[in-house]
């Protein structure tokens, strides 16, 4: 980056720098709220509980998960539940689900980062229209628009694929991604933009030097988030495949749910497998995705 950026940005740093050390001072004096630390603990209890019955029911057997006492620790501890989930097709359901997660993050990202950026920095109405176009999707619920995406998907001869997924998934996944993006972009200094025109820097070059490594919070939010639907999504695959090799987890969980019958615990041990990938993904995040929310409103 060139010289006249690195000063833009040490002027814009050196401001911020200065209002955050008054915040800190101020910071200092306020005193704690028992109130909300109480509320707080109460709100873990309710999460964790029903993660320790979670976990704990998954490691019992049978008949203990049926007539023992849900909070007590299991008598035996047994992994002959993750063991049957594992040979009943679950690698399959999670490659699958691996597959419609990884190109749905990819499609929405790659479409809307130019799309956010032509808004930002667009002074016409058009682009103001489009967004607000993009952002009536917000009210449009999923399963309202299921009976025409089934009939698109037919006719585009795509139905029991995985891309019957992606498609509808990434195009739900889109207002939101652009209400965050456009939020996250306008936080950039104008002055680095500024400075990148007369560096002679064409557009494409300012987004991709500048503007995208300046939304690493926006772009991580939007990630986990689209992630999430993603791989949490089972309306479409329910709807938009039939086939055992086109199944995704969720699909695939209702399947061994019915198969196992009452085995609550190895229907559980299947819930826990996969909820992990997603679980490790928001710990590797979780910095730049609670900096993103907090950005969202923008300036």
């Amino acid at each position: 980056m060139s010289q006249s950026i690195k000063a833009a940005r040490l002027r814009g740093s050196g401001s911020r720098g200065s209002g955050s050390r008054s915040t800190g001072r101020k910071g200092l004096r306020i005193k704690g709220n028992p109130l909300a630390g109480l509320g707080a603990g109460v709100w873990l209890v309710i999460v964790l509980v029903p993660l320790y019955i979670l976990v704990t029911t998954s490691l019992r057997t049978q008949d203990e998960a049926l007539g023992g006492n849900p909070l007590s620790w299991p008598k035996t501890l047994t992994l002959s539940n993750y063991k049957l989930v594992l040979d009943s097709g679950f690698w399959g359901f999670l490659v699958n689900n691996v597959l419609v997660t990884a190109f749905t993050v990819a499609a929405v990202v790659l479409l809307c980062v130019p799309v956010a950026y032509v808004v930002v920095r667009s002074a016409g109405r058009w682009a103001n229209f489009a967004f607000r176009i993009f952002l009536l999707g917000l009210a449009i619920p999923a399963p309202v628009t299921i009976v025409p995406l089934y009939v698109m998907i037919g006719k585009m001869g795509l139905y029991d694929s995985l891309p019957a997924i992606i498609l509808p998934t990434a195009a739900f996944a889109m207002p939101v991604t652009l209400l965050i993006l456009v939020g996250s972009m306008r936080d950039i200094s104008e002055e680095l933009y500024e400075a990148m025109a007369l560096d002679g820097a064409g557009q494409a070059r300012i987004l991709l030097q500048l503007v995208v490594p300046l939304s690493r919070s926006g772009l991580s939010t939007v990630a986990v988030f689209t992630a999430l639907n993603a791989w949490n999504g089972f309306i479409f695959p329910l709807i938009l495949t039939q086939s055992d090799n086109e199944r995704v987890l969720t699909t695939g969980l209702y399947t061994l749910s019915s198969q196992y019958g009452v085995n609550i615990p190895a229907t559980l041990a299947a819930v826990v497998l996969s909820g992990i990938p997603m679980f490790v993904a928001y710990l590797l995040a979780r910095k730049a995705l609670i900096s993103g929310l907090m950005g969202v409103g923008g300036k």
